[in-house]
């Protein structure tokens, strides 16, 4: 009975972050936000704004098309280039280094086909 569970247990400040889909994505972002938050407290304003302005532009380099790209510029700028998670070992099947027609995946990324 989850009804009667609310009531009789507080919740845990995680238990949102666990129960939503996209757990990993909802931990990064409210991570984010908080490390946002120390920066300014700390630094002032411009501490955060500097380092949205890094993440939104190493987000737009890209590889090829017919290539997985890593972001590790990304995990650098967030200090996860030296942890190993779980994405390490036993990564996404979707990720794989199955390779494509490298033309027609150009192609159709430039909106020829």
């Amino acid at each position: 009975f989850t009804s009667v569970k609310n009531e009789l247990l507080p919740s845990h400040p995680l238990e949102l972050s666990e129960k939503n889909a996209s757990i990993t994505s909802n931990f990064q972002l409210n991570q984010d936000k908080t490390n946002f938050a120390t920066l300014r407290n700390i630094q002032g304003l411009h501490a955060p704004l500097k380092l949205q302005m890094e993440f939104r532009a190493v987000k737009q380099v890209q590889r090829l098309p017919f290539l997985h790209s890593s972001n590790i510029a990304l995990d650098t700028l967030r200090g996860n280039d030296e942890s190993i998670g779980f994405e390490d070992i036993l990564n996404d099947p979707s990720q794989s280094e199955a390779m494509g027609e490298p033309h027609m995946m150009v192609e159709y990324k430039l909106g020829l086909l």
